[in-house]
């Protein structure tokens, strides 16, 4: 019994009580699957574009070349073995972090994926940030207000917003205020043509023009990102609108806020303490959603745009039949949804009992 007692413990215990051993088994079970789903997507990737896609040949000689051209060109591409063999050949570079070259750019499409990243990631935050917030506090006044004019003015507003496809959007936006009323910039990338961009600091041009002290460029480049921004956020905030609305209201309707009420908090302690602390836990999965669709979601977002991220990069892609350009963005796109969903998923398990059990 002595020996039992000061034996130490075959599982650590935190200090608030959790026990290290199946947290770890728990992360090393999410790990796992995440990482198959990604060779999953990878590998249905690598056969559907080689399967489905043009020959990319076609597109890369002069017309009328020659058989021997052709397959010249095919053996300098990796493309003149079987599948089978290019696909070995595809997993043993990636597994040195090799996506391989471009065929379009001639460039190592990592480097193509990290050049094009701070256009997108220019865009996406304060699309992300739009969209959230307005999101989840029309959610919360819609439920608030839940049967009144403002109720029904969100739902009709959401509903609409859901209805309409990014691209169509974007190409009823320029119209307007570029074509029509002048007030905006088109669709010319981040920064007009014959101004040149600042510095490189952080990547975005409105900070680094902004901290070059060039307000005229930065103004510019904020106009350019407008337009796109708008249209962004409007595909994450109408459904985050939805589920916050639907949570606040079940929240509301639920016995721990009658109790609260009961207990004589203040309606503001009730609401901002019981209710939306709670009602807004579903709405976490659908910021990860808004953070996946704005890092990779927006291809056709940044095609009407002109926008050089990542989007562009993939459209461009699928254009050409650029076959490493597209399982890259692939690859991309399918790392940044598992691990946001892992993220999501392992929080959920340490935040509620019962998802662990």
């Amino acid at each position: 019994m002595v020996d039992a007692v000061l034996a130490e413990p075959t599982t650590a215990t935190r200090p608030g009580g959790w026990r290290l051993g199946p947290i770890a088994l728990l992360a090393g079970k999410k790990i796992g699957g995440a990482l198959l789903v990604i060779w999953g997507v990878v590998t249905f990737t690598f056969l559907v574009v080689r399967v489905v896609a043009p020959d990319p040949i076609g597109l890369l000689v002069p017309p009328g070349a020659g058989l021997e051209a052709r397959e010249a060109v095919r053996s300098e591409l990796g493309l003149d073995g079987s599948i089978l063999r290019q696909y070995g050949i595809y997993l043993r570079d990636l597994s040195r972090g090799d996506l391989g070259i471009s065929f379009g750019t001639n460039q190592p499409v990592t480097s193509d994926l990290l050049n094009r990243f701070p256009a997108t990631l220019e865009l996406a935050v304060p699309a992300l940030i739009i969209g959230v917030v307005l999101g989840t506090g029309l959610g919360v006044v819609a439920a608030l207000r839940r049967g009144k004019l403002a109720d029904h003015a969100v739902r009709v507003v959401t509903v609409a917003a859901l209805a309409m496809p990014p691209f169509w959007l974007g190409l009823m936006l320029l119209s307007v205020f570029f074509v029509n009323l002048g007030v905006l910039p088109g669709p010319i990338g981040r920064i007009p043509a014959g101004v040149d961009p600042p510095p490189t600091v952080t990547g975005s041009y409105v900070l680094d023009a902004l901290l070059a002290a060039d307000t005229h460029t930065a103004g510019l480049a904020a106009a350019q990102l407008v337009l796109p921004v708008i249209v962004l956020a409007c595909g994450i905030f109408a459904p985050i609108t939805r589920v916050a609305r639907s949570g606040m209201v079940e929240a509301l309707r639920s016995d721990y806020v009658r109790t609260a009420h009961a207990y004589g908090f203040t309606r503001r302690r009730v609401l901002s303490t019981h209710a939306l602390r709670n009602a807004l836990l579903p709405v976490i999965t659908m910021i990860a959603n808004g953070v996946a669709f704005a890092f990779t979601g927006a291809v056709l977002v940044e095609g009407v745009f002109g926008w050089p991220g990542i989007g562009q990069y993939a459209l461009t892609a699928v254009q050409q039949s650029d076959f490493p350009a597209l399982q890259g963005f692939v690859l991309y796109a399918a790392v940044v949804y598992v691990v946001l969903y892992a993220l999501v998923d392992l929080a959920y398990s340490l935040a509620d009992p019962r998802v662990r059990s």
